[in-house]
């Protein structure tokens, strides 16, 4: 279950409807690379190449269907004469300006950041090296259920993921719009994508139906569609991320997206206490819920 990074597309089909200024195109695109990059560690290896490569094709043909599984199952079809590549994921900056946009408007989108420091931690291949002979991890266990079911497992934890890096994309996007006072068409937008996107017609057509239903969506997790494949999918999402752990395989994007689902579905997190933290360490103040909007500092 080794991860696979696919190369990000640089071009977007700009013959497509477009709305906005040039800075409107620009946070679009990051917001686009933001969802591409974001799901990119979330194409792993679950058997052997070959395998792998029958895996991904017949995934192409359903509802995970998407440009970077046809292009992974090309590249698991390759040989390369017996010679293994560098299990290392270069970074040029691809989502940098992404994660620094969401950081800027306070938008948790996490997939961006996991996905960036995947790359980064891939690209420590010496240190990695020499802390294998050294940090244990679980000893010589083994999945022993049944595979051919495990991979439908892997599929719907895929697709849910996607689903939520999409949702963080938006947010991205609907937050850029109210600090800059834009008119955005969303659906258009998810259309436009289509040009080398990570998904093709079928789902972008799903996005643009939630936003052609309700403009003032605020987030594609709210929409029926959505929310009802997250639920038909998350049984096997959380199978998979549990069985990674308990194996030591890494899937930060995984988990980075099922972080954010729990989160964002939860009436109430413990951040009351970290707010109490940082009043206390640096007179931040805080709010009571019976009276929300003012603000309280305690010596």
């Amino acid at each position: 279950m080794r991860q696979l990074i696919a190369v990000t597309p640089d071009n977007l089909n700009r013959n497509a409807e477009e709305s906005g200024s040039s800075r409107t195109w620009n946070t679009r695109n990051q917001a686009y690379s933001n969802i591409n990059t974001g799901t990119d560690p979330l194409r792993f290896q679950s058997r052997g190449y070959r395998q792998s490569h029958m895996i991904f094709n017949d995934w192409n043909k359903g509802e995970s269907d998407s440009i970077l599984l046809e292009i992974t199952r090309h590249i698991l079809k390759f040989r390369t004469n017996g010679q293994p590549l560098v299990d290392s994921a270069s970074w040029k900056g691809t989502g940098k300006w992404t994660a620094m946009s969401a950081l800027e408007y306070g938008m948790p989108v996490t997939l961006i950041g996991e996905a960036i420091f995947a790359r980064c931690l891939s690209s420590l291949k010496d240190d990695r090296v020499n802390a294998s002979k050294y940090l244990k991890g679980p000893s010589g266990l083994q999945y022993q259920g049944n595979k051919k079911e495990f991979i439908e497992h892997i599929r719907k934890g895929l697709y849910a993921s996607k689903i939520v890096s999409y949702a963080q994309g938006f947010m991205l996007l609907r937050e850029a719009a109210k600090v800059f006072n834009w008119k955005l068409n969303y659906g258009a937008i998810a259309l436009i994508w289509r040009g080398g996107c990570i998904t093709r017609s079928v789902f972008l057509g799903k996005i643009k139906a939630a936003f052609d239903k309700n403009p003032e969506l605020s987030n594609l997790l709210r929409d029926q569609f959505f929310c009802n494949a997250i639920d038909h999918c998350q049984e096997s999402w959380r199978h998979v991320i549990a069985t990674a752990v308990t194996l030591g395989i890494p899937t930060p994007a995984f988990n980075a997206a099922l972080a954010f689902y729990d989160g964002f579905r939860s009436e109430t997190l413990p951040a009351d206490l970290i707010q109490a933290q940082i009043d206390y360490f640096g007179a931040h103040t805080y709010e009571l819920l019976s009276g929300r909007n003012k603000f309280i500092h305690t010596n």
